[in-house]
């Protein structure tokens, strides 16, 4: 049997996140759904049946596949689909409440990347110092912004 390689300090995950939708939307999906058997019933109330759970299965994977994930690492931040080298993050804040409303409305920088989830409230903003990348900043959601900066500092 073999083992698992030991991961480099490099590739160790000093802050990770799935940025999961709020009970609410689990709710609409219940709900949506449900409208299936409605549809389905006058045909048959096992056809009704099988297609909402059939339904529910399918918008629970898209919903999971579409779920963006944060990760540090201690050479790279991936936020969604983007990922950069840490040597290009450079200063790095984190926003609650009226801050966080402000920063994802009149303050946005129209050429930021976005990763905002409207279930999530708080935001980190990391600033990007790449000279060849023409993105002032990351602003992300994050249930734990403390923590994100934590880690983006460390």
């Amino acid at each position: 049997m073999s083992t698992p390689a030991a991961q480099s300090p490099s590739q160790t995950v000093l802050y990770s996140e799935r940025l999961l939708p709020a009970l609410w939307i689990w709710l609409v999906i219940a709900g949506l759904s449900g409208t299936f058997i409605l549809a389905f019933i006058p045909i048959s109330p096992t056809v009704g049946y099988v297609v909402a759970v059939v339904a529910a299965i399918l918008l629970t994977v898209l919903l999971l596949m579409s779920t963006p994930v944060i990760r540090v690492t201690a050479d790279t931040v991936q936020v969604g689909r983007a990922q950069i080298e840490r040597r290009w993050v450079g200063e790095v804040e984190a926003f609650r409440g009226e801050d966080a409303t402000q920063q994802r409305g009149p303050a946005l920088n129209a050429t930021a990347f976005l990763c905002i989830r409207g279930w999530i409230s708080p935001v980190v903003r990391i600033e990007i110092t790449d000279p060849a990348d023409r993105t002032p900043y990351w602003l992300t959601s994050t249930r734990h912004p403390e923590k994100l900066v934590e880690a983006l500092r460390s």
